[in-house]
């Protein structure tokens, strides 16, 4: 979804909308309601998912996993049965 900023928002908020647009996203310029231009990123580099995550960990927005390896969830519930508990109490 795009962001809307208004011509007079996006006048004073251009530092925020210049980082919006380096971080991938596209702006849409607006007066009276009406879009009249957009801001997005030239071209389009395709980025692995590892550069991205890199990218979203150097930002802080992500952290890098405690251990190496795969991802191995544990149980979701403290007693066996809980879907089954779960699914018995919905058909009722």
């Amino acid at each position: 979804m795009n962001l809307v900023y208004p011509t007079h928002k996006a006048k004073a908020r251009f530092a925020e909308v210049i980082r919006l647009v380096r971080a991938g996203r596209t702006i849409q310029v607006s007066y009276h309601g009406k879009p009249v231009a957009e801001i997005r990123p030239i071209g389009n580099p395709v980025r692995t998912i590892e550069e991205h995550l890199d990218d979203l960990e150097r930002r802080g927005i992500v952290s890098p996993p405690a251990a190496p390896g795969p991802f191995v969830p544990g149980p979701v519930t403290r007693r066996p049965g809980g879907l089954e508990r779960f699914l018995a109490e919905r058909a009722e």
